[in-house]
């Protein structure tokens, strides 16, 4: 779909990430920071999903100075608390009981930058997510499959997770990790990427 024109490096570890990148044909290479990724003292979440995003492109940035850099950080927000990963399973049921039949939000922060082309570029995508009102039980049997245990929030909606979701407004692919068609529209505009037929009409 999509012809990569200037090296490009995802600064993220993260597998559906990559196999966004992957399924859109770019050419691209991994390369994730190590950070500290705690909450500062009375720092909201879409503070903190931009200031992890820039953080990790910066710091894989002097490595790559002459590639683009993308990087993001993604949150579920349950009101004005960021819900991380699960201790283990009763945190994990407990977090699934705290969203049940209820509405959240899924925050990215995500960060598109070049050192030689001195661009650098920080925002965040909102969208909203309702659960349907299961049980107890529910959240038990679905924890017990393992999924919820590696995911913000406790739930993968590209998952499983799926069946817990009674409605999304907004972007799909920032709950699962990436706001495709805002990174993709700075890779475009930056002319890092372009679409198979612009390339073969040009």
């Amino acid at each position: 779909m999509f012809i990569t024109r200037k090296s490009l490096v995802l600064a993220s570890n993260s597998p559906r990430r990559r196999e966004y990148f992957r399924d859109l044909g770019l050419r691209f290479t991994v390369h994730s920071a190590d950070i500290d990724e705690q909450v500062a003292t009375g720092e909201g979440p879409e503070a903190f999903v931009q200031r992890m995003a820039r953080e990790k492109a910066m710091a894989v940035r002097h490595v790559f100075p002459d590639s683009w850099i993308v990087a993001a950080d993604t949150v579920v927000c349950l009101d004005q608390s960021i819900l991380g990963k699960p201790r283990d399973g009763e945190d994990a049921v407990a977090m699934l009981m705290s969203l049940a039949g209820r509405e959240h939000v899924v925050r990215t922060g995500y960060c598109v930058t070049c050192e030689e082309e001195n661009v650098l570029v920080v925002r965040s995508v909102a969208t909203s997510v309702w659960f349907n009102d299961f049980s107890s039980d529910v959240a038990w049997a679905y924890t017990a499959t393992g999924e919820p245990l590696d995911k913000a929030g406790a739930y993968g909606i590209q998952g499983r997770g799926a069946f817990l979701v009674e409605k999304v407004e907004g972007s799909y692919s920032n709950v699962v990790g990436l706001p495709l068609c805002e990174v993709l529209g700075e890779l475009i505009h930056f002319g890092v990427i372009t679409s198979l037929k612009q390339e073969r009409n040009e």
